[in-house]
């Protein structure tokens, strides 16, 4: 297939563009780089610079590179930032979205993988959480994000598209010559991981939590996992259609990724207690059986693969992509 990837210079957006071309897939990148990196794009692949909100100009990107499907990664994503800014995030996330469906349907292209989100269950009453469990977003980027959802199932319904939305957990680990570089980072693995490097302490916030170490457990899954999930995806339409959590199914607490950083780096690891963040659950921690069953999905990476990935990364780039040349975020973006 020909495919365009909204997003495609940023974090995950990039290790999927690379596993596509791996797979023989050709390979459009669509980017307007506020938050994602040049640097970030493989070889040979085309990188057409634009707001995602432009329907036009995305339509023009479809049909310029004979593109049969989208992967749709264009996004902000900050809760912080979200709740901070909640109109941007509408205009860029659900606007946004609405534009790239309008676009993939002037242009004929099919298919349509989104990017979503955990964010849109809030709180969860119950882990792990299934896909049957109804949405609850506790914050714009998660509504935002439901919002895309809509979108796509309003499509399909009308017989436009064939779309499925995946719900990610934590994204974590590195790909080869694709790696974490934000800017702010607020991941907890890379801060970890520079934390060891430079000798500095990592801020845990809370440590009396109801979970076996009183720290938060989160799903954590390694981004090529997260890559290979929407091949599948993209593959299997339009016989199958989610949405679709992709997890592990399990969880590691704050102080075992930690734990793993120590391990993986062979340097100590000062770790300062702060209070609770507002709004942080307890436990988030995916049922992943759906992607399992009906794509043939299951995660093959461990934490460990994914800290020691993120550290060889970090390793071999030590000030990231080394480029920061990008105009200041306007109102687009990309997704990591």
């Amino acid at each position: 297939m020909k495919i365009l990837v909204t997003g495609g210079a940023g974090y995950i957006g990039s290790v999927i563009v690379a596993r596509l071309q791996a797979r023989g897939h050709a390979v459009v990148v669509y980017d307007d780089l506020s938050r994602g990196h040049a640097a970030a794009v493989p070889a040979g692949v085309p990188l057409v610079r634009g707001d995602v909100r432009d329907a036009t100009a995305v339509r023009a990107a479809l049909e310029d590179g004979g593109c049969e499907a989208v992967v749709h990664m264009a996004a902000l994503a900050e809760v912080a930032e979200s709740v901070a800014r909640p109109d941007w995030y509408r205009s860029v996330n659900e606007a946004g979205t609405a534009a790239v469906v309008r676009a993939a349907v002037g242009a004929g292209a099919g298919r349509l993988v989104f990017s979503s989100t955990a964010a849109v269950y809030g709180a969860p009453e119950r882990t792990p959480i299934d896909e049957e469990d109804p949405p609850a977003p506790a914050n714009p980027y998660g509504e935002t994000k439901l919002a895309g959802e809509r979108l796509l199932q309003q499509a399909r319904s009308r017989g436009e598209l064939a779309a499925t939305a995946l719900r990610y957990f934590n994204a974590c680990g590195a790909d080869g010559d694709a790696g974490e570089d934000h800017d702010p980072e607020s991941h907890l693995i890379p801060l970890a991981l520079r934390a060891a490097r430079d000798g500095t302490p990592i801020r845990v916030f809370g440590d009396d939590y109801p979970t076996p170490d009183g720290t938060c457990v989160r799903d954590y899954v390694h981004v090529a996992d997260l890559a290979d999930a929407h091949i599948a995806a993209l593959e299997a339409l339009p016989k199958v259609q989610g949405p679709f959590n992709l997890g592990t199914g399990s969880g590691d607490s704050v102080q075992t990724v930690l734990d793993a950083v120590e391990r993986v780096t062979g340097l100590p690891l000062r770790r300062e207690i702060a209070p609770r963040r507002e709004g942080d659950p307890p436990v988030l921690v995916a049922g992943n059986m759906r992607a399992a069953e009906r794509l043939g999905w299951r995660p093959r990476r461990s934490l460990t693969d994914a800290v020691a990935d993120a550290w060889a990364w970090m390793t071999a780039h030590p000030t990231g992509y080394e480029h920061h040349d990008s105009p200041p975020a306007p109102a687009g973006g990309d997704l990591r």
